[in-house]
């Protein structure tokens, strides 16, 4: 199989708002502690773990929120997505209006719930009432995202808004490489927002079963404020990567992530989109995948291309803290990689799963350790060692419906 890019596409900016923080420093900052970010809060009647934004972060979208009469009515998740793309264009250099490209640049966001917290405001508003608001359907539509991002940004290229589930952020990202790739665009701001933290959404995860269930030793453990006393193994909420729990321990996050993709490999560019890789399966299970997740392995031997497995130094696996999800990625992944396991990590365990955010998060820590060379490892997960040199990381995501998607980045500058 060739590999599917043959011209390299970079990322040039990614910019994020979660619970980490609202820039790359915070987020280095945030994953060389190994404490989580976990605050525990009551939904319907039932005290939940949940990961919400960085205080710093939460204060940035209030003073957007606030800083245009129109922006008073949108929901958190158009918000996110609004400041973690301002920021990113800045860090790469574009410009407001695209006053100096007269072609401008795409945009992709996605989201896997969309408006959550304005449906169900707006919801329950007719339960009781008969009737709604006349901004109930403009602020809750799916495309609201993407068109408040290009409106903000003055931006002149298209501009998309999809839902695909969990592995909404990286088929943002497919969609912005197809586009460059084409020649139609040389420039594609991409990225996917949540803002999940509402009942009826954490009321869905726990139908499902999948929700971390409080224990009494964690209802001792301190919120994020409290002073740093360190975590022994088992004071994680969220027990992602750990293949021996024997019990669903996912908890929700919010946050958005925007990437800035450009043709070529220029100066200031943070990572190279090597190859992409994506696969749906047929399901078994309206929410679970195959045991050795069949959509994994092809999107990753897609991603891989015709270079040897052997070169990939880390893998970002999705693992969401779930028996079966994080167990049958494991599978897969030791099916294509059988003669050399890279080392493997994620991120949920610290910052929970942000849905279709949770992608980009991923990307993110993946450009962190491949600029620091600092690999962001599991704190309740055993490494024999870790990797002294990263040049290659396969960064996977996958959501409802078994399909995948795999990134291949690599290292920057080497093409110079």
């Amino acid at each position: 199989m060739q590999n599917n890019l043959k011209e390299p596409i970079s990322i040039t900016a990614i910019s994020s708002i979660s619970p980490l923080g609202s820039s790359l420093e915070e987020a280095r900052t945030a994953y060389q502690n190994p404490d989580h970010l976990f605050i525990q809060k009551k939904f319907n009647d039932f005290l939940e773990w949940i990961a919400p934004l960085k205080e710093t972060s939460k204060n940035l979208v209030e003073i957007l929120r606030k800083s245009d009469a129109k922006y008073k009515n949108l929901d958190d998740s158009v918000l996110f997505a609004i400041q973690a793309s301002r920021n990113a264009i800045e860090e790469a250099g574009w410009s407001f209006g695209s006053a100096q490209d007269d072609e401008g640049y795409g945009i992709n966001f996605g989201s896997s719930r969309g408006a959550t917290s304005l449906f169900e405001k707006y919801h329950q508003e007719f339960l009781q009432d008969g009737k709604t608001s006349t901004l109930s359907s403009p602020t809750t539509t799916m495309g609201n995202i993407s068109s408040w991002v290009a409106h903000d940004l003055q931006s002149k290229g298209p501009e998309i808004s999809h839902s695909i589930t969990c592995s909404t952020a990286l088929h943002a990202l497919l969609n912005g490489v197809a586009w460059i790739s084409s020649g139609m665009a040389d420039k594609f701001l991409v990225g996917g927002s949540e803002a999940p933290l509402t009942p009826f959404t954490i009321a869905q995860m726990k139908a499902l079963k999948i929700y971390a269930k409080m224990s009494p030793r964690a209802l001792r453990l301190r919120s994020r404020q409290a002073p740093s006393r360190g975590l022994s193994n088992d004071d994680y909420p969220c027990r992602a990567l750990d293949l021996t729990k024997k019990q669903n321990t996912m908890i929700l996050g919010e946050g958005a992530s925007a990437a800035c993709l450009e043709k070529g490999n220029p100066e200031n560019a943070l990572a190279i989109i090597e190859g992409v890789g994506y696969a749906t399966e047929v399901l078994e299970h309206n929410i679970s995948i195959s045991s050795d997740a069949e959509c994994f392995q092809r999107s990753m031997k897609m991603a891989l291309g015709d270079m040897s497995a052997e070169e990939i130094d880390v893998i970002v696996m999705h693992a969401p803290g779930t028996i079966k999800g994080d167990l049958a990625e494991y599978n897969a992944i030791e099916k294509v990689f059988y003669k050399k396991m890279p080392f493997l990590t994620t991120n949920k365990w610290k910052l929970g799963h942000t849905f279709g955010a949770s992608g980009m998060l991923s990307i993110e820590m993946a450009i962190l350790m491949l600029r620091y060379q600092e690999f962001i490892k599991v704190p309740f997960v055993e490494y024999k060692s870790i990797p002294k040199k990263m040049n290659k990381i396969l960064v996977n995501a996958v959501g409802f419906g078994g399909n995948a998607v795999s990134i291949l980045l690599k290292t920057p500058r080497t093409e110079h």
